[in-house]
């Protein structure tokens, strides 16, 4: 297949605010020209009903009918989307008949893993027949169900994109990727045939959370309160024996599977340090669970601005650490390219997802495709 122009989506769980929008010239396999990039905030009214429709999908758990909430929200979501790809791409000089496919991942809502003998579940929002009437163009959405329902993780999806970004750099093995969103995933390629990725822990969500709890905020912002704060050690002592930290990949997690509550009678300063020192130990956990360990992370990600975040992480997870910016890339882009590059790989009938990355009981093509 010839190398084409897609556009990727992705809003994160961290609820930031902003829809990442990313352009790549890629058949799917290798990345010919990185195009532009941009965050497009939401409007308020469409974050505060994110906001509500987690909260509101965190009660309804998969049991019963779609929450009333899912429907206003998929079409604000995409409605709002869909005009950051048209505006993107309009504001470079091209048209959407340049776009070979769009990727859509919509907002995940609510995600279960699999357990012994009972597959997981997984719930993205997005209305991807609307952006192709809206758009005119392919759209590739709906990424994880496939996997899920194979008894795959549905996560991490970015793992093939990070291989493709991992290859640029001649890693073997001693390099990388951390993403930090809402939760924190990493990748490792061993330069050869073993790709292996899983979600580590929590990143930004719990810190955010309890910030916001506290009405300090939406985060700790430049990590100013964890850097003042003391760390609670006996506490994240006892936090670091929670299980899902040294159990074997493939993993997943919800965005909501470790909470603000982990630092509960603690003082704002304390609490952020011990809830940041949390998430960096985690990552030390799991880069103990790869085949080799690596002595570099290149970390993505909204988690690398915090200088909280990446001070804490050499100390703690014991690595070496660089923001995507020092190897060439763009660090707050990459999960956009991610779902670019995933849905040129979804037209192609390619497939997405894999046993080291989710589990999944073969290689998986995934996805589904409007237009």
């Amino acid at each position: 297949m010839d190398q084409i122009w897609t556009v990727g989506l992705m809003t994160g769980t961290v609820l930031d605010g902003n829809i990442d929008v990313a352009m790549l010239k890629t058949d799917g396999e290798r990345v010919e020209s990185f195009g532009p990039y941009t965050l497009a905030p939401y409007p308020a009214s469409i974050r505060r009903l994110l906001e509500e429709t987690l909260a509101q999908a965190r009660k309804w758990n998969f049991e019963g009918a779609d929450p009333a909430i899912f429907a206003e929200a998929e079409e604000a979501l995409t409605r709002a989307q869909s005009a950051a790809v048209r505006q993107l791409v309009e504001a470079n000089g091209m048209t959407m008949a340049d776009i070979g496919v769009v990727g859509f991942h919509g907002q995940s809502v609510l995600h279960r893993a699999p357990q012994p003998g009972r597959i997981g579940a997984t719930r993205q929002l997005g209305d991807g027949a609307l952006m192709h009437r809206l758009l005119g163009v392919k759209v590739a959405y709906d990424f994880r169900s496939a996997d899920v329902a194979a008894g795959g993780q549905g996560a991490p999806l970015a793992a093939i994109y990070h291989q493709a970004l991992l290859r640029g750099l001649g890693a073997k093995g001693d390099i990388a990727v951390l993403n930090l969103g809402g939760v924190a995933n990493v990748t490792w390629w061993d330069g050869a045939d073993t790709l292996i990725a899983f979600d580590a822990g929590p990143a930004n969500a719990p810190i955010n959370d309890f910030i916001k709890d506290l009405g300090l905020g939406e985060m700790d912002r430049n990590g100013e309160l964890a850097l003042r704060g003391e760390v609670d050690e006996p506490r994240l002592k006892e936090l670091l024996k929670h299980p899902y930290l040294s159990a074997p990949h493939p993993k997943s997690l919800d965005r909501f599977d470790f909470l603000s509550t982990m630092a509960d009678g603690l003082g704002p300063a304390d609490g952020a340090a011990t809830l940041t020192a949390f998430t960096t130990s985690a990552v030390g956990k799991a880069l103990d669970l790869l085949p080799q360990r690596p002595g570099k992370l290149v970390v993505c990600g909204g988690g690398r601005h915090n200088p909280a975040i990446m001070a804490m992480l050499p100390v703690r997870a014991h690595v070496d650490v660089v923001p995507a910016e020092a190897v060439g890339w763009r660090g707050d882009a990459i999960e956009a390219e991610c779902f670019a590059f995933l849905a040129t790989r979804v037209i192609r009938g390619l497939p997405i997802s894999f046993p080291s990355t989710t589990g999944a009981p073969f290689p998986l093509q995934g996805g589904r495709v409007a237009g």
